[in-house]
């Protein structure tokens, strides 16, 4: 009974917040991969929400159009992960992830960085940190999708007590050591932290299941998300990039725009570690076992940058990757739902 009232109150949310303006925008982007007309498009768009349980970006990233009933009927959505959301994680982990300067103390041995709190330091305490680090992210304490973060680089004349101002009025209390990435990582993309979501599933008897393994890229912005146009490819079980990059727009990838770095065969650095380290993060989060891990790889080992505890879903696009089939089997046989 909770898990269908779960649905029907997220479908009556969709229902509130539905624009038509966004339903043609995506149907438009599905003209990409389709030559059927504008009304066909999102008549099946509708028909998919109900039938698949099925977002509208989810319909046009992975080529929902092109597939059969059959192929459809295996692919994840992000409803169906934000149920997952709603039936296991608890509110104290998703305070424990989403609150920064909490998140920062329980896993400061995992970081890989220095990060601090205005609300914690006095100006000669920040002096001192941005005398460390002229390279700084100022983040709000709560946030997803990358959402408000900012880069900013200070000189030794820096005015703290206006720094302090500016980065304030924007909500963003959260400062951390910009992160140097592995020089592999950063042939990909220079300009943002290149970062590898796991998304995990910490089953009742401590199991963790790899339910998606991404490689994200940045393009254009100082952080990869794909909000932010930045795209990602799924990796193997040996940290393989398998296809070219997507961004949001359905834009597809083979090499980097911006550093003609091969993306099909990249191989992220340290990946066995990479594993290691999820698997430890999960374990120490019993309180939300559905997590979606960002993990940044340094030239000393991999580190965490975040959990969130409503991850986006992430598989491989079929006009990009010619797998025709989704990764729901994956979550079923972990989940159980």
């Amino acid at each position: 009974m909770r898990r269908i009232r779960v649905r029907l109150q997220y479908l009556i949310r969709r229902a509130r917040k539905l624009r038509p303006g966004n339903l043609v925008e995506f149907a438009r982007t599905v003209q990409q991969v389709s030559k059927a007309p504008l009304p066909v498009i999102i008549a099946d768009m509708l028909w998919c929400s109900v039938r698949y349980d099925m977002a509208f970006r989810d319909y046009a990233v992975w080529d929902i159009r092109l597939l059969n009933a059959r192929e459809r009927k295996t692919w994840m959505t992000h409803p169906k992960s934000f149920r997952i959301t709603k039936m296991y994680n608890t509110s104290e982990g998703r305070s424990k992830l989403e609150d920064k300067r909490r998140f920062a103390r329980e896993y400061a041995d995992l970081l890989g960085r220095e990060t601090i709190d205005l609300r914690d330091v006095d100006d000669a305490a920040l002096t001192a940190f941005l005398a460390r680090h002229p390279r700084v992210l100022a983040k709000p304490n709560e946030g997803h999708g990358g959402g408000g973060i900012d880069l900013h680089e200070v000189g030794a004349d820096v005015d703290v007590a206006a720094f302090r101002a500016e980065v304030t009025a924007k909500g963003q209390t959260v400062l951390d050591e910009f992160i140097i990435q592995h020089p592999e990582m950063s042939a990909l993309y220079p300009d943002a932290v290149n970062t590898v979501r796991l998304i995990t599933f910490l089953d009742g008897e401590g199991r963790v299941h790899l339910l998606a393994a991404v490689l994200r890229i940045g393009n254009g912005d100082v952080i990869d998300n794909f909000a932010s146009g930045g795209m990602f490819t799924m990796l193997d079980d040996e940290g393989v990039a398998l296809y070219p990059g997507v961004d949001k727009n359905s834009n597809v990838y083979r090499e980097h725009p911006a550093t003609g770095t091969p993306i099909v065969g990249f191989q992220v650095p340290q990946y066995d570690r990479v594993l290691d380290l999820v698997a430890s993060l999960a374990r120490r989060t019993p309180e939300a076992p559905y997590v979606g891990w960002d993990i940044a790889i340094t030239a000393n080992g991999p580190v965490v940058i975040e959990g969130n505890h409503n991850s986006s879903v992430f598989q491989p696009k079929p006009s990009a990757s010619g797998v025709r089939t989704g990764l729901l089997p994956v979550y079923q046989a972990a989940v159980g739902f």
